[in-house]
């Protein structure tokens, strides 16, 4: 068991306990660009890391009556399905022999970018649905609500399954801009109960295809564990408005130096 791997679960489970983005943003590219992992390896072995780490924060959240259960089953409905057309994709390419590293990469920068600025541009996003400044924002709210859901779960599914990148901010600048009559820790506790089954279904689809290092796991849960618990008490100390601006740059630098 490689320390290093230990101290990179506990300097990711700190910021994501202080700041709340999800580990694959960080874990991915960090497992990747910094350790030199095959990136499918690092994909299928985040989406088992993310399932573990974010599991108990959904107990909690169904106790407080956060969870929107219809708004999950609608989710779910686009995302399950398409998670698994990508693994039955990957699963193909990978009996060919074909090398789809290049995929896993170009998605995972699309979704690094797309979290970046979902992150920098989140509220205003929430306040132009709230408000339905535009006719079209009504009728999406008034009469396709339902199947925007279904396509966001699509999207998040593809990008779950391919980068273990979508399930957090994307997810919850969806729920936001959809139903932005829902409270804000409703959005969280909705966007995390549908990110542990997709999270969950991508890693074991990953695990079948032999693409989960269970000895990196274990690495990395031992760190990330005590480091969620610390970064969230620590966070109390450092407001949103500086953490998401540094966060998502940090994001965007990483998204844009994966493209090439």
């Amino acid at each position: 068991m490689d320390f290093s791997f230990t101290l990179t679960g506990f300097v990711v489970g700190f910021i994501v306990g202080m700041t709340g983005v999800g580990g694959g943003s960080l874990m991915t590219p960090i497992l990747v660009l910094g350790f030199g992992i095959k990136p499918a390896i690092a994909v299928g072995t985040d989406l088992l890391y993310a399932a573990i780490t974010k599991s108990g924060g959904v107990f909690v959240h169904h106790k407080h009556s956060n969870i929107q259960w219809p708004i999950v089953a609608l989710l779910s409905s686009g995302s399950v399905p398409a998670s698994f057309c990508s693994i039955y994709i990957i699963k193909k390419l990978d009996a060919a022999g074909i090398n789809y590293d290049h995929l896993i990469m170009s998605t995972l920068s699309i979704a690094l970018i797309l979290t970046a600025i979902f992150l920098l541009t989140r509220n205003q996003l929430h306040k132009i649905s709230q408000k339905e400044k535009f006719d079209a924002i009504k009728v999406l709210h008034r009469k396709y609500r339902k199947p925007f859901t279904v396509f966001a779960g699509v999207l998040i599914g593809v990008l779950v399954t391919l980068s273990s990148v979508g399930a957090g901010v994307i997810g919850a600048a969806f729920l936001f801009f959809l139903y932005p009559r829902l409270k804000a820790i409703q959005i969280v506790g909705t966007d995390l109960a549908h990110a542990i089954p997709i999270t969950f279904i991508a890693g074991l689809g990953h695990a079948h295809i032999g693409t989960v290092d269970y000895v990196l796991l274990g690495s990395l849960l031992i760190g990330s564990l005590p480091g969620i618990y610390l970064g969230s008490h620590f966070g109390t100390f450092l407001p949103d408005k500086i953490m998401r601006p540094v966060l998502a740059s940090m994001l965007l630098i990483i998204g844009i130096r994966l493209v090439f």
